[in-house]
């Protein structure tokens, strides 16, 4: 039985539709597929952008954190090399201020004479020479002259030999020099310096440690000395 055209059309017309709706419903999966992969590449390149932002400030982070230690290492140094130095520059004025004081040893005259027979005394076993000469203040020469049988003397009776000590009257000790003695021998050759100020500084630097410990408390990485010169205890 053939069809009529109102037949055939209304085959075809469903046909059509029928097409139409399966070409909508891919395209609808399509979109959806699209759309599903278009959130999971925005999601991993969202994801891969914030990991390389945190890492980034994350490294900025430990710049800043290193860049403030080497600061504040910067800063305690030269907060310590400050303390050094003013310590120093505190320790300098009281050597400074006992050198300053020196010529007020001369002023006892009885404890000077005692300081000079032994700074005399001291020079002439360090020179162990038969010949001295001594250089002194103008002031010191009559003192000096007087001590000198006495210092030879204690020089013979300890080393069994004889020692001739002249004093020179040309070449003196000058007004920057506070007191005692300078011995020569061998022609000027051998040179001891027991003046106060050469005294000071020999002192000064066996008791440097003891001062500083003193003035700024014990540091228990220096061991104090328990030993120390004393200005004339010869």
């Amino acid at each position: 039985m053939a069809l009529s055209d109102a037949d055939v059309q209304k085959q075809i017309k469903h046909m059509v539709a029928f097409i139409e709706q399966e070409a909508n419903e891919k395209a609808e999966e399509i979109d959806a597929k699209a759309e599903e992969e278009f959130n999971i590449e925005k999601g991993r390149l969202v994801q891969q952008h914030r990991v390389k932002i945190m890492e980034y400030y994350e490294k900025k982070e430990k710049q800043v954190e290193l860049q403030k230690k080497i600061q504040n290492s910067n800063m305690l140094n030269q907060s310590r090399l400050k303390i050094l130095k003013a310590r120093e520059d505190q320790l300098k004025e009281l050597l400074e201020e006992a050198r300053t004081k020196l010529h007020n040893i001369t002023k006892d005259k009885a404890r000077y004479r005692k300081l000079l027979e032994g700074l005399i005394t001291q020079g002439l076993f360090q020179l162990l020479e038969g010949k001295v000469q001594i250089m002194c203040k103008p002031e010191d020469t009559s003192a000096i002259q007087e001590l000198l049988p006495s210092v030879t003397k204690k020089y013979k009776d300890a080393t069994k030999k004889n020692v001739v000590v002249t004093i020179d009257q040309e070449n003196r000790l000058g007004p920057d020099i506070s007191g005692g003695v300078v011995l020569l021998a061998v022609n000027n050759k051998l040179r001891v310096e027991n003046t106060l100020e050469t005294r000071l500084d020999l002192i000064s630097q066996q008791m440097v440690p003891e001062l500083r410990s003193i003035l700024f408390g014990k540091n228990p990485n220096r061991r104090s000395l328990r030993h120390f010169c004393v200005l004339g205890s010869q």
